[in-house]
Protein backbone atom coordinates (compact mmCIF):
# COMPACT_ATOMS: atom_id res chain seq x y z
CA UNK A 1 0.00 0.00 0.00
CA UNK A 2 1.31 3.45 -0.94
CA UNK A 3 0.91 6.37 1.46
CA UNK A 4 0.00 9.68 -0.20
CA UNK A 5 0.92 13.19 0.92
CA UNK A 6 -0.76 16.23 -0.66
CA UNK A 7 0.38 19.73 0.40
CA UNK A 8 0.21 23.30 -0.91
CA UNK A 9 2.41 24.21 -3.86
CA UNK A 10 3.64 27.19 -1.85
CA UNK A 11 3.13 28.53 1.65
CA UNK A 12 4.37 31.63 3.45
CA UNK A 13 4.68 31.90 7.22
CA UNK A 14 5.31 34.77 9.62
CA UNK A 15 4.30 38.33 10.37
CA UNK A 16 3.68 40.35 7.23
CA UNK A 17 3.33 37.29 4.99
CA UNK A 18 0.21 38.76 3.36
CA UNK A 19 2.49 41.10 1.38
CA UNK A 20 3.47 38.05 -0.70
CA UNK A 21 -0.05 37.75 -2.15
CA UNK A 22 0.54 40.37 -4.85
CA UNK A 23 3.75 38.78 -6.09
CA UNK A 24 2.19 35.32 -6.21
CA UNK A 25 -0.87 36.58 -8.10
CA UNK A 26 1.24 38.42 -10.67
CA UNK A 27 3.72 35.57 -11.10
CA UNK A 28 0.86 33.18 -11.82
CA UNK A 29 -0.72 35.55 -14.33
CA UNK A 30 -3.92 36.06 -12.32
CA UNK A 31 -6.07 39.01 -13.41
CA UNK A 32 -9.01 39.34 -10.99
CA UNK A 33 -9.63 37.89 -7.53
CA UNK A 34 -12.94 36.65 -6.15
CA UNK A 35 -12.43 37.42 -2.47
CA UNK A 36 -14.39 35.15 -0.12
CA UNK A 37 -14.66 36.56 3.39
CA UNK A 38 -17.34 36.59 6.05
CA UNK A 39 -19.30 39.73 7.04
CA UNK A 40 -17.65 40.15 10.46
CA UNK A 41 -14.15 40.15 9.02
CA UNK A 42 -15.23 42.80 6.53
CA UNK A 43 -16.94 44.83 9.28
CA UNK A 44 -13.83 44.82 11.49
CA UNK A 45 -11.44 45.63 8.61
CA UNK A 46 -9.57 42.33 8.76
CA UNK A 47 -10.40 41.61 5.11
CA UNK A 48 -9.17 45.12 4.27
CA UNK A 49 -5.62 44.15 5.25
CA UNK A 50 -5.57 41.84 2.22
CA UNK A 51 -7.54 44.03 -0.17
CA UNK A 52 -5.13 46.85 0.64
CA UNK A 53 -2.33 44.62 -0.67
CA UNK A 54 -4.33 43.97 -3.84
CA UNK A 55 -5.11 47.68 -4.21
CA UNK A 56 -1.47 48.59 -3.73
CA UNK A 57 -0.46 46.23 -6.51
CA UNK A 58 -3.21 47.39 -8.86
CA UNK A 59 -4.91 44.00 -8.81
CA UNK A 60 -8.66 43.86 -9.46
CA UNK A 61 -11.02 42.00 -7.13
CA UNK A 62 -14.64 41.49 -6.14
CA UNK A 63 -15.78 40.60 -2.61
CA UNK A 64 -18.24 37.81 -1.82
CA UNK A 65 -19.50 37.69 1.77
CA UNK A 66 -22.66 35.55 1.75
CA UNK A 67 -20.94 33.09 4.09
CA UNK A 68 -22.37 31.69 7.33
CA UNK A 69 -20.28 30.33 10.24
CA UNK A 70 -21.31 26.85 9.08
CA UNK A 71 -21.53 27.50 5.31
CA UNK A 72 -24.54 26.08 3.52
CA UNK A 73 -25.32 24.68 0.09
CA UNK A 74 -27.06 27.97 -0.65
CA UNK A 75 -23.93 29.96 0.25
CA UNK A 76 -21.94 27.86 -2.21
CA UNK A 77 -24.45 27.98 -5.06
CA UNK A 78 -24.91 31.73 -4.74
CA UNK A 79 -21.13 32.06 -4.72
CA UNK A 80 -20.75 30.00 -7.88
CA UNK A 81 -23.13 32.30 -9.75
CA UNK A 82 -21.43 35.40 -8.37
CA UNK A 83 -18.01 34.05 -9.40
CA UNK A 84 -19.20 33.39 -12.94
CA UNK A 85 -20.63 36.90 -13.19
CA UNK A 86 -17.50 38.54 -11.76
CA UNK A 87 -15.03 37.64 -14.49
CA UNK A 88 -12.56 36.50 -11.83
CA UNK A 89 -9.93 33.86 -12.56
CA UNK A 90 -8.81 33.00 -9.00
CA UNK A 91 -10.08 33.02 -5.43
CA UNK A 92 -8.68 34.63 -2.31
CA UNK A 93 -10.19 33.05 0.80
CA UNK A 94 -9.84 35.16 3.95
CA UNK A 95 -11.12 33.82 7.25
CA UNK A 96 -11.53 30.64 9.21
CA UNK A 97 -12.76 27.33 7.89
CA UNK A 98 -16.07 28.83 6.80
CA UNK A 99 -14.58 31.19 4.22
CA UNK A 100 -12.03 28.68 3.00
CA UNK A 101 -14.54 25.82 2.79
CA UNK A 102 -16.92 28.03 0.80
CA UNK A 103 -14.13 29.05 -1.56
CA UNK A 104 -13.09 25.42 -2.08
CA UNK A 105 -16.62 24.36 -2.96
CA UNK A 106 -17.07 27.32 -5.31
CA UNK A 107 -13.75 26.62 -7.00
CA UNK A 108 -14.50 22.93 -7.42
CA UNK A 109 -17.96 23.49 -8.92
CA UNK A 110 -16.81 26.21 -11.32
CA UNK A 111 -14.19 23.79 -12.64
CA UNK A 112 -16.48 20.73 -12.39
CA UNK A 113 -20.02 22.04 -13.14
CA UNK A 114 -21.54 18.55 -13.05
CA UNK A 115 -21.35 18.83 -9.23
CA UNK A 116 -23.46 22.01 -9.07
CA UNK A 117 -25.97 20.35 -6.72
CA UNK A 118 -23.18 20.39 -4.05
CA UNK A 119 -24.57 17.25 -2.35
CA UNK A 120 -22.78 15.03 -4.87
CA UNK A 121 -19.46 16.35 -3.52
CA UNK A 122 -19.91 14.61 -0.16
CA UNK A 123 -17.30 12.01 0.70
CA UNK A 124 -14.50 11.40 -1.79
CA UNK A 125 -15.86 13.14 -4.88
CA UNK A 126 -14.82 11.88 -8.34
CA UNK A 127 -14.00 15.32 -9.73
CA UNK A 128 -11.72 15.46 -12.76
CA UNK A 129 -10.45 19.04 -12.82
CA UNK A 130 -8.46 21.04 -10.32
CA UNK A 131 -10.51 23.76 -8.70
CA UNK A 132 -10.11 27.43 -9.58
CA UNK A 133 -6.77 28.47 -8.00
CA UNK A 134 -7.12 29.56 -4.37
CA UNK A 135 -4.86 31.76 -2.27
CA UNK A 136 -5.91 30.99 1.31
CA UNK A 137 -5.36 33.44 4.17
CA UNK A 138 -6.43 32.02 7.56
CA UNK A 139 -7.56 34.42 10.27
CA UNK A 140 -7.95 31.71 12.93
CA UNK A 141 -5.39 29.25 14.24
CA UNK A 142 -7.42 26.09 14.09
CA UNK A 143 -9.02 24.63 11.00
CA UNK A 144 -5.87 24.47 8.82
CA UNK A 145 -8.24 24.54 5.83
CA UNK A 146 -5.51 26.39 3.93
CA UNK A 147 -3.46 23.16 3.74
CA UNK A 148 -6.11 20.43 3.68
CA UNK A 149 -7.95 18.54 0.97
CA UNK A 150 -11.15 18.66 3.05
CA UNK A 151 -14.06 21.03 3.37
CA UNK A 152 -17.39 20.88 5.17
CA UNK A 153 -20.71 22.23 3.87
CA UNK A 154 -24.00 22.19 5.79
CA UNK A 155 -27.10 20.69 4.23
CA UNK A 156 -29.65 22.91 5.99
CA UNK A 157 -32.62 20.89 4.72
CA UNK A 158 -31.35 17.70 6.36
CA UNK A 159 -29.65 19.32 9.39
CA UNK A 160 -26.33 17.64 8.66
CA UNK A 161 -22.81 18.53 7.68
CA UNK A 162 -21.27 17.04 4.56
CA UNK A 163 -17.57 16.25 4.78
CA UNK A 164 -16.03 16.56 1.32
CA UNK A 165 -12.58 15.14 0.52
CA UNK A 166 -10.94 16.07 -2.77
CA UNK A 167 -7.28 16.38 -3.76
CA UNK A 168 -8.37 18.91 -6.39
CA UNK A 169 -9.49 21.50 -3.81
CA UNK A 170 -6.24 22.27 -1.96
CA UNK A 171 -5.23 25.96 -2.18
CA UNK A 172 -2.23 26.56 -4.42
CA UNK A 173 -0.88 29.16 -1.98
CA UNK A 174 -1.29 29.42 1.79
CA UNK A 175 -0.48 32.67 3.57
CA UNK A 176 -0.14 31.95 7.30
CA UNK A 177 0.32 35.40 8.83
CA UNK A 178 -0.16 35.58 12.63
CA UNK A 179 -0.94 39.29 12.35
CA UNK A 180 -4.16 38.30 10.56
CA UNK A 181 -5.13 36.39 13.73
CA UNK A 182 -4.36 39.09 16.30
CA UNK A 183 -7.93 40.40 16.45
CA UNK A 184 -9.46 37.04 17.38
CA UNK A 185 -11.33 37.27 20.70
CA UNK A 186 -10.28 34.93 23.51
CA UNK A 187 -13.20 32.55 23.08
CA UNK A 188 -12.57 32.06 19.37
CA UNK A 189 -8.83 31.69 19.95
CA UNK A 190 -9.51 28.97 22.52
CA UNK A 191 -12.06 27.13 20.39
CA UNK A 192 -10.01 27.15 17.20
CA UNK A 193 -6.88 26.20 19.12
CA UNK A 194 -8.59 23.18 20.64
CA UNK A 195 -9.85 22.29 17.16
CA UNK A 196 -6.21 22.23 16.04
CA UNK A 197 -5.25 20.03 19.00
CA UNK A 198 -8.09 17.66 18.11
CA UNK A 199 -6.80 17.47 14.53
CA UNK A 200 -3.33 16.59 15.80
CA UNK A 201 -4.46 13.96 18.31
CA UNK A 202 -7.07 12.33 16.08
CA UNK A 203 -4.70 12.37 13.12
CA UNK A 204 -2.00 10.72 15.23
CA UNK A 205 -4.21 7.82 16.34
CA UNK A 206 -6.35 7.36 13.22
CA UNK A 207 -6.21 4.06 11.33
CA UNK A 208 -4.42 5.68 8.39
CA UNK A 209 -1.58 7.22 10.44
CA UNK A 210 2.03 6.46 9.40
CA UNK A 211 5.54 7.69 10.13
CA UNK A 212 5.46 10.95 8.19
CA UNK A 213 2.09 12.07 9.54
CA UNK A 214 3.07 10.95 13.05
CA UNK A 215 5.97 13.38 12.78
CA UNK A 216 3.64 16.24 11.87
CA UNK A 217 1.07 15.41 14.53
CA UNK A 218 3.43 15.00 17.47
CA UNK A 219 5.17 18.29 16.65
CA UNK A 220 1.78 19.99 16.33
CA UNK A 221 0.66 18.66 19.74
CA UNK A 222 3.90 19.90 21.29
CA UNK A 223 3.55 23.41 19.80
CA UNK A 224 -0.15 23.77 20.57
CA UNK A 225 0.17 22.53 24.16
CA UNK A 226 2.99 25.00 24.78
CA UNK A 227 1.43 28.04 23.07
CA UNK A 228 -2.38 27.96 23.22
CA UNK A 229 -2.61 29.56 26.67
CA UNK A 230 -0.33 32.39 25.48
CA UNK A 231 -2.33 32.80 22.27
CA UNK A 232 -5.53 33.18 24.32
CA UNK A 233 -3.67 35.86 26.31
CA UNK A 234 -2.90 37.43 22.90
CA UNK A 235 0.88 37.42 23.16
CA UNK A 236 2.69 37.81 19.81
CA UNK A 237 4.74 34.65 20.36
CA UNK A 238 1.63 32.67 21.31
CA UNK A 239 -0.12 33.81 18.12
CA UNK A 240 2.91 33.00 15.97
CA UNK A 241 3.38 29.54 17.43
CA UNK A 242 -0.32 28.64 17.21
CA UNK A 243 -0.39 29.72 13.56
CA UNK A 244 2.45 27.29 12.92
CA UNK A 245 1.13 24.47 15.11
CA UNK A 246 -2.30 24.39 13.53
CA UNK A 247 -0.77 24.39 10.03
CA UNK A 248 1.52 21.47 10.85
CA UNK A 249 -1.49 19.55 12.21
CA UNK A 250 -3.26 20.21 8.92
CA UNK A 251 -0.31 18.84 6.95
CA UNK A 252 -0.87 15.58 8.76
CA UNK A 253 -4.58 14.96 9.25
CA UNK A 254 -5.53 16.09 5.75
CA UNK A 255 -3.63 13.08 4.45
CA UNK A 256 -4.78 10.38 6.89
CA UNK A 257 -8.19 11.42 8.18
CA UNK A 258 -9.70 11.90 11.63
CA UNK A 259 -12.09 10.01 13.92
CA UNK A 260 -15.30 10.15 15.90
CA UNK A 261 -14.53 13.34 17.82
CA UNK A 262 -15.16 15.11 14.52
CA UNK A 263 -17.99 12.74 13.62
CA UNK A 264 -19.76 13.68 16.86
CA UNK A 265 -18.95 17.39 16.57
CA UNK A 266 -20.28 17.83 13.03
CA UNK A 267 -23.96 17.10 13.87
CA UNK A 268 -23.80 19.60 16.76
CA UNK A 269 -22.76 22.31 14.33
CA UNK A 270 -25.46 21.34 11.85
CA UNK A 271 -28.31 21.07 14.36
CA UNK A 272 -27.43 23.71 16.97
CA UNK A 273 -24.84 25.85 15.14
CA UNK A 274 -22.35 24.95 17.89
CA UNK A 275 -18.88 26.36 17.13
CA UNK A 276 -16.87 23.47 15.73
CA UNK A 277 -13.85 23.98 17.96
CA UNK A 278 -15.97 24.11 21.12
CA UNK A 279 -17.73 20.87 20.19
CA UNK A 280 -14.42 19.13 19.49
CA UNK A 281 -12.84 20.35 22.72
CA UNK A 282 -15.73 19.11 24.87
CA UNK A 283 -15.87 15.71 23.19
CA UNK A 284 -12.11 15.05 22.82
CA UNK A 285 -11.19 13.76 26.32
CA UNK A 286 -14.21 11.43 26.48
CA UNK A 287 -13.45 9.92 23.08
CA UNK A 288 -9.74 9.65 23.94
CA UNK A 289 -10.72 7.52 26.94
CA UNK A 290 -13.02 5.41 24.74
CA UNK A 291 -10.33 4.94 22.07
CA UNK A 292 -7.45 4.22 24.46
CA UNK A 293 -7.60 0.38 24.17
CA UNK A 294 -7.04 0.66 20.40
CA UNK A 295 -4.05 3.01 20.49
CA UNK A 296 -1.11 0.87 21.59
CA UNK A 297 1.57 3.06 23.16
CA UNK A 298 0.62 6.25 21.32
CA UNK A 299 -0.80 8.01 24.39
CA UNK A 300 2.69 7.80 25.89
CA UNK A 301 3.96 10.11 23.16
CA UNK A 302 0.87 12.32 23.32
CA UNK A 303 1.50 12.77 27.06
CA UNK A 304 5.13 13.69 26.40
CA UNK A 305 4.15 16.17 23.69
CA UNK A 306 1.59 17.70 26.05
CA UNK A 307 4.42 18.41 28.49
CA UNK A 308 3.66 15.74 31.06
CA UNK A 309 6.72 14.90 33.16
CA UNK A 310 7.89 11.44 34.20
CA UNK A 311 6.08 9.61 31.42
CA UNK A 312 8.80 7.00 30.87
CA UNK A 313 8.28 5.70 34.41
CA UNK A 314 4.52 5.32 33.95
CA UNK A 315 2.53 2.18 33.19
CA UNK A 316 0.33 2.08 30.10
CA UNK A 317 -2.74 2.84 32.19
CA UNK A 318 -0.98 5.76 33.88
CA UNK A 319 0.29 7.44 30.73
CA UNK A 320 -3.08 7.04 29.05
CA UNK A 321 -4.74 8.78 31.99
CA UNK A 322 -2.00 11.42 32.01
CA UNK A 323 -2.50 12.24 28.32
CA UNK A 324 -6.26 12.61 28.75
CA UNK A 325 -5.84 14.69 31.91
CA UNK A 326 -3.40 17.05 30.17
CA UNK A 327 -5.96 17.67 27.43
CA UNK A 328 -8.69 18.31 30.01
CA UNK A 329 -6.48 20.79 31.87
CA UNK A 330 -5.58 22.73 28.73
CA UNK A 331 -9.23 22.88 27.69
CA UNK A 332 -10.29 24.14 31.13
CA UNK A 333 -7.45 26.69 31.27
CA UNK A 334 -8.64 28.32 28.03
CA UNK A 335 -12.27 28.41 29.14
CA UNK A 336 -13.93 25.57 27.24
CA UNK A 337 -17.07 24.07 28.89
CA UNK A 338 -16.64 20.60 30.36
CA UNK A 339 -19.85 19.02 29.01
CA UNK A 340 -22.70 19.29 26.51
CA UNK A 341 -25.47 20.06 29.01
CA UNK A 342 -26.11 23.53 27.60
CA UNK A 343 -25.98 22.35 23.99
CA UNK A 344 -27.63 18.95 23.42
CA UNK A 345 -31.32 18.12 23.82
CA UNK A 346 -31.95 14.54 24.93
CA UNK A 347 -34.68 14.05 22.34
CA UNK A 348 -32.06 14.66 19.60
CA UNK A 349 -29.62 11.98 20.79
CA UNK A 350 -30.70 9.28 18.34
CA UNK A 351 -30.53 11.65 15.37
CA UNK A 352 -27.14 12.96 16.48
CA UNK A 353 -25.78 9.44 16.96
CA UNK A 354 -26.99 8.23 13.57
CA UNK A 355 -25.55 11.34 11.90
CA UNK A 356 -22.21 10.86 13.64
CA UNK A 357 -22.06 7.22 12.58
CA UNK A 358 -22.76 8.20 8.96
CA UNK A 359 -20.09 10.93 9.03
CA UNK A 360 -17.10 10.55 6.70
CA UNK A 361 -14.63 10.86 9.60
CA UNK A 362 -15.98 7.86 11.52
CA UNK A 363 -14.27 5.04 9.53
CA UNK A 364 -10.84 6.44 10.45
CA UNK A 365 -11.44 6.08 14.17
CA UNK A 366 -8.92 3.66 15.72
CA UNK A 367 -11.67 1.77 17.55
CA UNK A 368 -14.61 0.40 15.58
CA UNK A 369 -17.88 1.75 16.92
CA UNK A 370 -21.67 1.69 16.53
CA UNK A 371 -24.62 4.04 16.73
CA UNK A 372 -25.36 2.73 20.23
CA UNK A 373 -21.82 3.32 21.48
CA UNK A 374 -21.76 6.83 20.04
CA UNK A 375 -25.07 7.55 21.72
CA UNK A 376 -23.62 6.38 25.04
CA UNK A 377 -20.68 8.76 24.56
CA UNK A 378 -23.05 11.69 23.96
CA UNK A 379 -25.08 10.70 27.02
CA UNK A 380 -21.96 10.60 29.20
CA UNK A 381 -21.38 14.26 28.35
CA UNK A 382 -24.83 15.46 29.40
Amino acid sequence: MANRIVLNETSYHGAGAIKEIAGEAKARGFKKAFVCSDPDLIKFNVTKKVTDVLDGAGLAYEIYSNIKPNPTIENVQTGVEAFKASGADYLVAIGGGSSMDTAKAIGIIVANPEFADVRSLEGVAPTKEKCVPIIAVPTTAGTAAEVTINYVITDAEKNRKMVCVDVHDIPVVAIVDPEMMASMPKGLTAATGMDALTHAIEGYITKGAWEMTDMFHLKAIEIIAASLRDAVANTPDGRTQMALGQYIAGMGFSNVGLGIVHSMAHPLGALYDTPHGVANAIILPTVMEYNAPATGDKYKYIAKAMGVEGVDAMSQEEYRKAAIQAVKELSADVGIPADLKEIVKKEDLQFLSESAFADACRPGNPRDTSVEEIKALYESLL
